[in-house]
């Protein structure tokens, strides 16, 4: 108890294993493959996940119901495309794909949340973030390239990337509705879109179940359902809003850069992918470009 007390208080240690655990979402995806069918393994996910957090949540639930019932289907929608589509494709995209795509493609994300902030409400850059962004585009064409310019005139990327870069876009539509989330209590919310998501899948489910896809899990489908439940989106979740309460949301911000970072190393680690010389500039690109927007972004807004 003491330990997490302590854990608790530090907010640098408590964003890096949220990174953590969400980089290695895409390498749980990976290790899937074969033991539980992509879809099924959504469902699962968000089934544990709710069963663990509604009777910690219960009473908040209780207490933020007339708030929820009037923006039920709004957070149904989130839970719909931040949690099930999102995770939907992603675990689509590793069954075409490598870990190490897939991690660092999410670095895109901040480019979409910027488009669609754009699209939706208007929300200027500055001329930093107008330098940064493109440079993160041009990133994430070099690794679904694979380095082959060719391939760019051929539209011959491999599937999986191209999910996968839908899912970024799909992630990026649910963050910029986040915004217009009611008041409610987090554990509230999170409990809400995971039954969202759990419901969102079940479709999905169907069409495996239909096109004769569904691979029931074994052993190791089931560990890895349980980790995408337990540490990438539970624990994930309560680290990265503790953070946020103690060091605020724009610092905590950059710790997001950890993520195709962290991915990259474990594919390396844990999946011996081999990394190639178009990953490293890709890589180095969407990094760099997100640094430069968030960091002269910051000087701005000080």
């Amino acid at each position: 108890m003491r330990f997490f007390k302590w854990l608790y208080s530090q907010p640098s240690l408590l964003l890096f294993l949220a990174t953590l655990f969400w980089a290695g979402n895409a390498i749980a995806g990976k290790l899937a493959v074969g033991h539980i069918s992509p879809f099924l393994l959504t469902t699962f996910r968000w089934l544990i996940a709710s069963i663990v957090i509604l009777p910690v949540a219960y009473q908040y639930l209780r207490n933020d119901w007339l708030v929820i019932r009037g923006k039920l289907l709004f957070l149904f929608v989130l839970g719909t495309i931040g949690f099930s589509t999102f995770n939907n494709l992603m675990y689509s995209a590793l069954q075409t794909t490598t870990a190490i795509n897939v991690a660092i493609i999410q670095a895109a994300l901040p480019v979409s949340i910027f488009v669609l902030n754009f699209i939706f409400y208007r929300v200027s850059a500055t001329k930093y973030q107008l330098l940064g962004f493109p440079m993160t585009v041009i990133g994430v064409i070099v690794i679904a390239a694979q380095g082959r310019w060719q391939l760019l005139s051929q539209m011959n990327f491999v599937v999986g990337d191209l999910l996968m870069l839908l899912a970024v876009i799909f992630y990026g539509l649910y963050s910029v509705m986040l915004s217009k989330k009611p008041s409610i209590h987090w554990l509230s919310l999170i409990s809400v879109l995971s039954l969202s998501a759990l419901l969102a899948s079940l479709p999905y489910l169907g069409v495996e179940v239909l096109n004769q896809s569904l691979i029931l899990p074994d052993l190791t489908g089931f560990l890895v359902a349980l980790y995408t439940a337990l540490f990438a989106s539970l624990l994930a979740q309560v680290f990265w809003i503790r953070g946020v309460e103690l060091i605020g949301s724009n610092a905590t911000s950059l710790f997001i850069n950890l993520v195709p970072i962290l991915g990259t190393l474990l594919a390396i680690v844990l999946l011996s992918e081999v990394p190639h010389w178009y990953h490293v500039l890709g890589l180095s690109l969407i990094v760099g470009g997100i640094s430069i927007a968030q960091k002269k972004a910051a000087k701005v807004s000080s």
